[in-house]
């Protein structure tokens, strides 16, 4: 479910129930969270119908009880859960925010070549065009390591990421599991998980891995990871080459198989090229992105948190465990 904010305009598709809470009685807020609470969710399932795809109807969704209190503790807990999605919601602005300026310092520097001082750096032919002089042409596997060799453990449970944990439009790796067995794709803190099945690598999942505890520590998850690490390159470079169009689109042309099971093919990227920066342009622009990679995470781990908060509060407001005072009302 969600809410509708006060300046959205929006057409309903099928199959989705417009609620609306009556002025004078029920805030809105409330009816969002009420909804989404244990006992809510609890009256929603009681009363859907269907085999293979369950569904409520109207006239089942009128008899849902929900928890009620006088429309201003109503309201109090409405702004006190509402908080906690504000906060949420800026830090994912943030995260946003954040990677959209390392994609941009990424594309000035190496793609268009407009890095610091580079006026005072003379141009020459190559087999990729005019590059800035010093700089090397060189294949990807020449600086990125694909699918590196990890040895990981079969015993013990470790950190497991499916394909579902990584984001479409962010290098964020979410809701990690925890599984015995080594069968997949083995990474640590600084390598590039890339898609390499349809739809996901059209898709944009692409994930950068800093979750882990220590630089040692290995993780494993779906087979369909093309793993990349940095051999001459560093790690924010390669996950924002991993990000280009050029590299994704040399990816999905090579892609091979039965229609929607498409896979790529590693040695595609045996004949890209690329303009190899000098070490000195490297580091100096890791040291300005890699703070901002270490903030998102941090910003995930803050939103981690918010959202486990609220989860607690909720049930607690609803069932009155948490005293909502006429004071604190009123004020």
């Amino acid at each position: 479910m969600a809410i509708i904010r006060d300046s959205e305009k929006i057409a309903l598709a099928q199959r989705i129930i417009l609620l609306r809470a009556k002025p004078g009685k029920v805030d809105p807020l409330f009816l969002f969270y009420a909804l989404q609470s244990e006992f809510g969710q609890g009256e929603l399932q009681a009363r859907a119908t269907g085999t293979t795809v369950s569904g409520i109807k109207q006239s089942e969704l009128r008899k849902v009880r929900l928890p009620m209190f006088a429309l201003p503790i109503q309201q109090r807990i409405g702004r006190i859960l509402s908080a906690y999605d504000e906060l949420m919601q800026i830090n994912r602005q943030r995260i946003r925010i954040l990677e959209d300026m390392s994609k941009t310092l990424y594309r000035e520097w190496f793609i268009e070549f407009r890095f610091p001082r580079n006026e005072k750096i003379q141009r020459v032919t190559s087999s990729i065009g005019n590059i800035p002089k010093g700089w090397e042409v060189k294949c990807v596997p020449e600086c990125v390591s694909i699918n590196p060799r990890v040895v990981i453990p079969r015993d013990g449970e470790k950190p497991f990421v499916p394909m579902g944990c990584l984001a479409n439009d962010s290098m964020l790796i979410t809701d990690i599991e925890c599984r015995a067995g080594n069968s997949g794709a083995k990474f640590q803190n600084g390598d590039t998980l890339f898609a390499r099945i349809t739809p996901c690598l059209e898709n944009g999942k692409t994930g950068f891995v800093q979750f882990l505890s220590d630089a040692q520590s290995v993780a494993f998850g779906s087979t369909e990871f093309i793993v990349l690490r940095s051999n001459t390159l560093t790690p924010e470079f390669v996950y924002l080459l991993a990000r280009s169009e050029a590299f994704r689109g040399v990816a999905i042309k090579s892609m091979t198989g039965a229609s929607g099971r498409q896979r790529v093919q590693e040695r595609c990227f045996d004949d890209f090229k690329i303009a190899h920066p000098p070490r000195a342009l490297l580091d100096r622009f890791s040291a300005i992105v890699a703070p901002s990679f270490r903030m998102i995470q941090r910003l995930h781990l803050q939103i981690q948190n918010l959202r486990r908060t609220r989860d607690l509060l909720l049930p607690r407001l609803l069932s009155g465990q948490v005293e909502i005072k006429t004071e604190e009302v009123r004020a």
